[in-house]
């Protein structure tokens, strides 16, 4: 099969012939249509998140069944599917408790095994792993929830327990920022999205959200009555994560979703607000198969549409400039997608 593959930290992003997968007896192969351009890919390929070599990026993806293994049922070839980054054991007492995006034996494309930048790719544990896609959501669309709009989801509504009418704050309006808003909107909530660049927050202000510049800590506290019912820092910085906390209101939640990796990763905290107005401090890392049904509802009713992220579309060819172009400048341009068939 084509795939795009590296052979290590930083080297050539090279599209050739690499060797069919080997379909897992527990799992499925997929044929991937269309799989999102994320910083996640663009993290590892950088050597940031230490990954085994070769290594196929990609880890958001819309496909179609195209080979199932001895011990699967009820799943066929030719069924539209996507499946979380996180693909767990199916055996585990998380996997069992509807867990799986901790579970302990996790594996995930384009970090633990091949990812989605190919024609093919596998997904373990189907009856665990595998959400169908409704007719009503197509490919592109599909790959565009990938990990960013679906952690925030589940950031919001599990962790964070966003209900109508309150606020949001979101730190950071990239990809996974960008799509909180979408998602805290979606919900019903009054979002605030704050970010550095003039750009990104022109994009946020589009998709319904009340915009301010870092260090603007005091008109945020100030426009939303005291502060957020929820923050979340979608960036994965010391800065973001302490202004996030500080924009809460008292007994606020804050909902981490950026990544803090290597030196980044033993931020400092302001505890004397978590411990004196009661803060919540969570962490957010995907979200289980269990919970797409759900998403995919909003999704396939037209209140939720991944599509609004969506800068452009790109072939397999064009995927190694796209993951490249993570190393510049921050843009405002939306989410690429790859489509592939």
């Amino acid at each position: 099969m084509r795939a795009l593959s590296y052979t290590r930290p930083g080297g050539p992003l090279e599209l050739g012939e690499v060797p069919d997968p080997v379909c897992p007896p527990d799992g499925v192969v997929v044929r991937v249509r269309a799989t999102g351009v994320c910083r996640s890919d663009w993290h590892a390929w950088q050597g940031h998140d230490p990954v085994p070599l070769p290594m196929v990026p990609g880890h958001e993806f819309a496909g179609t069944v195209v080979e199932v293994g001895p011990q699967v049922s009820g799943w066929s070839t030719g069924d539209r599917v996507t499946a979380p980054f996180v693909q767990g054991c199916g055996r585990c007492r998380w996997c069992a408790d509807g867990d799986a995006q901790v579970c302990p034996d996790q594996v995930q494309p384009g970090f633990t095994q091949p990812g989605s930048f190919a024609e093919l790719v596998t997904v373990r544990a189907a009856a665990l792993n595998l959400v169908a896609l409704p007719d009503a959501v197509d490919d592109v669309s599909a790959a565009a929830l990938g990990c960013r709009l679906a952690t925030a989801y589940r950031a919001l509504t599990e962790h964070g327990r966003l209900r109508p009418g309150q606020w949001l704050a979101v730190h950071g309006c990239g990809g996974v920022g960008l799509s909180a808003v979408l998602v805290g909107r979606a919900l019903g909530a009054r979002v605030v999205g704050v970010d550095v660049s003039p750009a990104a927050r022109q994009r946020a202000a589009e998709l319904g959200a009340t915009v301010l510049a870092p260090g603007e800590g005091v008109a945020l506290l100030d426009l939303t009555d005291g502060g957020a019912h929820v923050a979340v820092d979608a960036v994965g910085s010391a800065g973001t994560l302490e202004a996030s906390v500080r924009s809460l209101r008292r007994r606020g939640r804050h909902v981490q979703i950026g990544l803090l990796l290597g030196e980044r990763a033993a931020p400092p905290v302001p505890m004397d607000l978590v411990v004196a107005h009661e803060l919540s401090l969570l962490g957010s890392h995907g979200m289980a198969a269990a919970g797409y049904p759900e998403l995919l509802a909003l999704v396939a009713e037209g209140s939720l549409r991944p599509a609004e992220l969506v800068g452009r579309v790109v072939g397999l060819d064009e995927a190694a400039d796209a993951l490249a172009a993570m190393s510049g400048p921050t843009t405002a341009a939306g989410t690429t997608v790859v489509r592939l068939g």
